[in-house]
């Protein structure tokens, strides 16, 4: 495909953001609307949707990228000079630290806009729609119902004053796609069980050959673009908390300035379109896959795509600023660190966590729940000469209690589920189902 570089920084003049109806430049957030306000007259106005972009995804046939999007150039200055639009003095900033910063003359915010191209600065951003206090309150609620094998360290210095407001990177991609899958599904007919003392059950199926060739568009495909937040089987890191919380409206994104950042904290991205295609490629065929949920209902015993054939046709990138509130906490033990979080969407409020654990008290009781199992197996064994396997019972079940308690503190699985929460559409779906046997087997 060839790429093609869309501007998205329309509009955006040497980052100087000035109110529309008093000219004032002390123009800040509201979280409680999303938009931003004048801290002089106290308008409050919202940002601009990005022009330019490809609306009707159907139509996409090259690459299309954001001007924020484009690849991160190397070997760069991170010490920079602006010039302030307000006064015209010249302050010295870090970029490295961040992408904004305030004029120490006139309190004019600046930006690098037209400083750092190539992939510092976004191309979207959605704005914090969810309080610091709504946040605190469901991170609270979260540890809250953990607290009995949290760790006693973490209990004591547990505390949500300190949770921050982060704008992650993000790319949100478009995609026009065709595809078509081949492979045999099978319908289940009925169920019986044979007669006598050792009954089995058996099933009758119908086997079909089917293909589904069809159109498809994804809308706002979301992935981290952070090296270091892309890693989700991180031991140092619970990065899959913050993935978890997704999605995001990324529907409601305006065009992105630093005023938005003000009060809060930010990565950087550090990741290429490039290496990004293959794992969205990837995903890209799981949402389509999953999008033939509703249409292969009646093959309820399911299908087994032997043939799958999927063709990217066009995509459209953006480089995103996305809103989370994060808890984080260090656990030490020895040598090892770990670093963990409690993420909450700060546009929908879901919340997800990890929770430093006191394993030995987990355990200890997991063991007292095997030796209660075991001393009613003796018990019941009195007098017979097969003693019933209470015990292996409960062993099983003090297994199961371990890992289900250590499952709802870390939540190592949890992550976003983008093949059912990505937007998508099929079109021009063409289906082909031949019968090809019946057949019968035991369940």
């Amino acid at each position: 495909m060839e790429e093609k570089e869309v501007n998205t920084k329309a509009n955006v003049q040497d980052g100087q953001l000035r109110c529309p109806c008093c000219g004032a430049s002390e123009i800040v957030p509201n979280p409680k609307t999303g938009k931003l306000r004048c801290n002089y007259c106290f308008t409050e106005f919202e940002g601009n949707k990005v022009v330019g972009i490809v609306e009707n995804v159907g139509v996409l046939h090259d690459q299309v990228v954001g001007s924020g999007a484009t690849n991160i150039k190397k070997g760069g200055e991170d010490v920079i000079t602006l010039k302030c639009g307000g006064c015209g003095a010249e302050v010295v900033i870090d970029t490295a630290s961040a992408p904004h910063a305030r004029c120490h003359w006139c309190r004019s915010y600046l930006s690098i806009n037209s400083k750092l191209e190539n992939g510092a600065i976004p191309d979207v951003i959605l704005p914090f729609q969810l309080r610091k206090e709504e946040a605190q309150a469901s991170i609270q609620k979260f540890v809250g119902e953990r607290r009995f094998y949290a760790h006693p360290i973490f209990k004591k210095e547990f505390t949500t004053d300190n949770i921050m407001g982060v704008y992650f990177p993000y790319m949100l991609v478009d995609a026009n796609c065709h595809a078509n899958f081949v492979g045999e599904a099978e319908h289940l007919i009925r169920r019986y069980s044979s007669e006598g003392k050792n009954s089995t059950t058996y099933y009758d199926a119908d086997s079909y050959h089917v293909e589904r060739e069809f159109d498809f568009i994804v809308k706002g495909l979301s992935i981290e673009s952070n090296s270091v937040r892309l890693d989700k089987t991180s031991n140092q890191q619970t990065n899959n908390i913050i993935n978890s919380v997704m999605p995001f409206d990324t529907e409601n994104c305006i065009q992105y300035h630093s005023n938005y950042l003000i009060g809060y904290t930010s990565e950087r991205r550090d990741i290429n379109v490039d290496d990004l295609n293959d794992k969205v490629r990837r995903q890209l065929k799981d949402v389509a896959k999953y999008s033939l949920h509703d249409d292969m209902k009646f093959y309820d015993r399911g299908v087994h795509w032997d043939s799958q054939y999927f063709n990217v046709m066009g995509t459209q990138w953006l480089a995103a600023y996305l809103p989370v509130w994060l808890y984080s906490y260090q656990e030490v033990k020895k040598d090892k660190k770990v670093l963990h979080y409690v993420a909450v969407n700060a546009r929908t409020g879901e919340t997800m966590g990890s929770i430093p654990m006191n394993k030995t008290k987990l355990v200890l009781l997991s063991i007292l729940i095997f030796l209660a199992f075991f001393i009613a197996s003796i018990v019941a064994g009195k007098g017979q000469e097969i003693v019933v396997p209470i015990d292996i019972l409960g062993i099983i079940i003090a297994v199961v209690y371990y890992f289900s308690k250590y499952s709802k503190y870390r939540n190592k699985g949890a992550r976003h589920n983008y093949e059912l929460e990505t937007k998508s559409n099929v079109t021009k779906i063409v289906r082909k189902d031949e019968t090809i046997r019946t057949r019968t087997s035991e369940i």
